[in-house]
């Protein structure tokens, strides 16, 4: 099997401090990476670096298009980057704000997705807002309600359904579960496990918290300083981390 996502040497600094450095992977058809670490790590500067809000000083991050095979993303013109983080791609922010138009109702933050990629038929629209409204737990009924008139839980998964409508095929998730109540933070761990499965998607996962990626990801990365210092299987490596820094990790959540 061909990988997906295919990164290689990604670096980036501001000034004399490195954000990420030489990080390089394989993400395939499927898979779920996390990326974790305490802040200022280089987590979520790899992050942004790889979904292309931010340009990496050196390195490649090769995606395997549906068109044109395997293209080096960083390198791809401005149009067509869009292009793919409306079709192929999907970003998940930790504050579902970010992630919304806030002054456009439920149905229309999921259906400008769709009306993006080429979709005209408002029956049709409205018909796949509410199948997805649906999917992650909103009512038929709350369509034409603005997110300001949800709670966090419920704003965060509406995002979700913005970003999965056009079945992208890799979504880069920022904390999805951060500043939610831990009620709700298991409720929507169980709903992205579950889409994440029944769409067969890719998914690369930045969190501080390793019971998100023990539920969600397949392999995981531990990144300290900007480096990468240990990847593995994610049961592997928390159950048995080898670098002295993964197990400070994993010790300080068995002191919680």
């Amino acid at each position: 099997m061909n990988p997906l996502l295919n990164v290689t040497g990604v670096s980036k600094s501001y000034g004399d401090r490195i954000g990420c450095k030489d990080v390089s992977f394989d993400l395939y058809p499927g898979e779920v990476m996390g990326i974790v670490g305490e802040s200022g790590s280089g987590k979520s500067t790899l992050l942004s670096c790889l979904a292309g809000h931010l340009g990496p000083d050196t390195g490649a991050v090769n995606f395997d298009t549906r068109i044109a095979g395997m293209r080096d993303t960083i390198t791809m013109s401005e149009p067509e980057r869009r292009m793919l983080s409306r079709t192929d791609w999907a970003f998940v922010h930790q504050h579902a704000r970010d992630g919304l138009r806030m002054n456009v109702s439920a149905g229309g933050n999921v259906g400008e997705r769709l009306m993006a990629v080429g979709a005209r038929h408002y029956g049709e629209i409205r018909e796949q807002a509410i199948d997805w409204l649906s999917r992650v737990e909103i009512n038929a009924d709350r369509v034409d309600d603005r997110p300001s008139a949800f709670s966090g839980g419920m704003q965060q998964r509406l995002q979700i359904a913005r970003n999965l409508v056009t079945g992208p095929r890799l979504v880069f998730m920022d904390e999805p579960t951060g500043g939610l109540d831990v009620s709700v933070q298991a409720r929507l761990l169980d709903l992205l496990r579950g889409l994440v499965r029944e769409m067969n998607l890719s998914a690369i996962i930045v969190t501080h918290d390793l019971a998100v990626v023990r539920l969600l990801a397949d392999r995981l990365m531990v990144m300290k300083d900007g480096h990468v210092v240990e990847t593995g299987l994610t049961d592997q490596v928390l159950d048995d981390p080898q670098h002295g820094y993964t197990q400070l990790l994993v010790s300080s959540v068995l002191q919680v």
